[in-house]
């Protein structure tokens, strides 16, 4: 007995042809194959009987083929491309979040030894070029430490300025119109920031030179140079505190010699001088600095601007500044250091009035003082003086700016038109009286 039957065709032959052979399953004949369905299990001592019955179908066919393998969706399987490359992606970000938290760390504590130092070590980087001596930032290291910085107190307030140290003992060149209407108290401050009372030695209105004198050792004085051997587009530097802006430089060149300029505050003395002009940057507060040359010798006291603005109101500077040459202002302080006073060189002759201004060029003398310079050089009232040392004339102030420039006793050329004769004379020049 069996759990399945015997199954044949109509025409097939009996079962008999074929006994099955006992504990088998039935014996194939011909044309038709055993029976898939046969079964022992109930003959199988072994069998559980609650186990359930499974129906193997072999394949037709298909002898000595490999069964169909049979995977558990449970099992863990073989990584993809996907996961192979997704997992070291993710570690090398990783790894590059903590090197970069771990930097950020070191450089904001100064790092640790053996960490990359920024910059080349000492002595492996090449030696740079050292300034040349006649480079502007040299000459002015070396101006700096003589340039001061000057208040003077006033009934109005406080008015500054600029100076320079002219001696080592202490003196100290400024314009007049920096001290003018101070009551006396004044106080130096020096390029390290340090401070010192200074003291009223004398002034000159009309030439605007005035000298002070500081007590205090180690001072440094500058070095004069030759105003007279200047010329057009030598540079320059300007030194002081313009706009209270302390130790201060800007740079420029000689722009115009001889400039000759009236200057003065209404009701006040007329200053007269031929000026050195310069495009050096120059404002209010620079007044009474050094003008010095790329050597860094001054050769100018800086003194005067043009401004375009209406009277009264605040000056800026335009390009143009004008300084007294420094053999002038030099000559002026000796006077006042050793006298107290200036001395004041003139020719000998008056100019001014209507007729003052020749058409054409040249200045009219309006009168010839007696045993004067001009007089003894054979000058007349009415001579109309061209030229002054090949400067020409065209303003009364030409003629009085040009002369106090020189020192007294000094001879100078004069050209001059008598009638329509054309004549030169060689006149000595003398102090005032006064």
């Amino acid at each position: 007995m069996t759990d399945g039957w015997d199954w044949r065709r109509p025409g097939d032959a009996p079962a008999s042809a074929a006994p099955p052979v006992a504990g088998g399953p039935p014996a194939a004949t011909p044309g038709h194959p055993a029976s898939p369905w046969w079964s022992d299990a109930l003959a199988d001592p072994w069998r559980d009987p609650a186990a359930p019955a499974a129906v193997v179908v072999p394949l037709a066919n298909n002898a000595g083929t490999e069964p169909e393998p049979v995977s558990d969706p449970d099992a863990p399987g073989r990584p993809r491309l996907r996961q192979l490359l997704l997992i070291p992606l993710v570690t090398a970000l990783l790894a590059g979040a903590l090197g970069g938290a771990l930097g950020y760390a070191l450089a904001v504590r100064g790092g640790v030894a053996g960490g990359t130092v920024l910059g080349a070590e000492p002595g492996q980087a090449p030696a740079l070029a050292q300034r040349r001596p006649e480079s502007l930032a040299a000459v002015a290291e070396r101006v700096l430490p003589s340039v001061v910085t000057i208040r003077m107190s006033s009934l109005g307030g406080t008015s500054e300025g600029s100076g320079f140290i002219a001696s080592a003992d202490g003196h100290v060149i400024t314009n007049d119109h920096v001290v003018a209407g101070g009551t006396g108290r004044a106080s130096v401050i020096f390029n390290d920031g340090t401070s010192a009372p200074a003291k009223l030695v004398g002034q000159d209105p009309e030439s605007d030179i005035a000298v002070m004198k500081v007590e205090r050792s180690g001072l440094r004085a500058v070095e004069f140079g030759d105003s007279d051997a200047l010329a057009v587009g030598d540079p320059v530097l300007a030194i002081g505190s313009p706009l209270s802006l302390t130790n201060t430089v800007t740079a420029g060149i000689v722009s115009a010699l001889d400039r000759t300029m009236q200057a003065g505050e209404p009701g006040g003395p007329v200053r007269y001088y031929a000026a050195i002009q310069t495009d050096a940057a120059v404002n209010h507060g620079n007044s009474g600095g050094p003008l010095v040359d790329s050597a860094g010798r001054v050769i100018g006291v800086n003194s005067t601007i043009k401004s375009l603005v209406s009277e009264g109101q605040e000056a800026g500077n335009i390009g143009l500044a004008f300084a007294i040459p420094i053999n002038q202002a030099k000559r002026v302080t000796q006077d006042i250091i050793g006298t107290g006073k200036a001395r004041r060189t003139v020719i000998g002759a008056q100019v001014g009035g209507p007729n003052a201004a020749v058409p054409g060029g040249g200045v009219r003398l309006e009168s010839v003082e007696p045993s004067g310079p001009a007089e003894a050089a054979g000058l007349r009232a009415g001579d109309v003086v061209l030229r002054l040392n090949g400067r020409p004339m065209t303003e009364p102030s030409d003629l009085i700016a040009l002369v106090r420039k020189f020192a007294p006793g000094s001879v100078v050329t004069v050209e001059y038109r008598r009638g329509s004769s054309r004549q030169n004379a060689s006149v000595t020049l003398a102090a005032d009286a006064k």
